[in-house]
């Protein structure tokens, strides 16, 4: 399919595919790159999620399309990495967001199959998402940009499950970085602090906690997760990050500085 867009902006005529997209940080980003011209692939395990933010992307002015993804099922991601590049001729830039929810749990309590949930979404699906668009982001000498997390960095209580997975998604981009580098390929991860749907449903259950968190931010509050986390992401999808590669950036306020 030739590339007719007329769009303008940072990531003007870029296409790109957004994991767990229907929701929170990736929606937000999704509507960041909205903004910047990109055309959108929402995928998404909630179809109906994936609806919705693909037509709040649209209302920006550019195309986008939605699909109901398993991101833990190499298959079901070939199928829906194949319908983007149906639609739009290719991938030009790939956002890993899909986790499960409800990741806050004490060690004690976390089972085997929390792990093993965690770990095929929050980590296998991260390296089918990027294996399977690879061939496209080679041509268009793209980028990915995964999702780590200063709960893995800091080791924080209640994330025996999600911590360690998080640890393995940067460990991964560094590798992929330094692998697909001689292709174009740029890799890079987000460690964020974003006001998704995840932590409003952590601090209702945990105000104080929750407002410890926001107080240990040196910009002293939550980031958005479209004009905080989005816009770094459209930093490192555009022409601005070409030489930025493997690297783990924190936007997070500074909430995750050593007191």
């Amino acid at each position: 399919m030739a590339d007719t867009t007329t769009a303008t902006g940072r990531l003007g005529g870029k296409v790109a595919l957004v994991t767990g997209g229907g929701r929170g940080v990736g929606k937000g980003i999704a509507c960041a790159f909205a903004s910047e011209g990109a055309r959108l692939a929402i995928v998404d395990i909630d179809d109906a999620a994936a609806v919705r933010s693909a037509e709040e992307c649209e209302d920006r002015g550019v195309e986008a399309m939605s699909r109901r993804c398993d991101v833990s099922d190499r298959e079901d991601v070939d199928r829906a990495v194949a319908a983007v590049v149906e639609r739009f001729g290719r991938v030009d830039v790939v956002v890993t967001c899909a986790l499960p929810r409800g990741v806050v749990q004490p060690f004690e309590d976390t089972s085997a199959a929390r792990i093993e949930e965690m770990w095929r979404v929050g980590c296998l699906g991260v390296v089918n998402a990027m294996q399977a668009c690879l061939p496209s982001l080679r041509e268009s000498r793209g980028s990915v940009i995964n999702f780590g997390s200063g709960a893995g960095i800091a080791a924080s209580a209640g994330y025996a499950a999600y911590a360690p997975v998080k640890e393995a998604v940067r460990a991964i981009t560094r590798v992929a970085a330094r692998e697909w580098g001689a292709s174009g390929v740029r890799v890079n991860a987000i460690c964020p602090f974003a006001r998704s749907e995840q932590f409003e449903a952590w601090a209702t259950r945990n105000p104080d906690l929750a407002r410890q968190a926001e107080a240990r931010a040196a910009l002293g509050r939550v980031g958005d997760c479209e004009r905080d986390i989005g816009r770094a992401a459209v930093f490192l999808a555009s022409e601005d990050a070409a030489f930025i590669t493997g690297h783990s950036l924190m936007v997070d306020g500074g909430q995750g500085m050593p007191l």
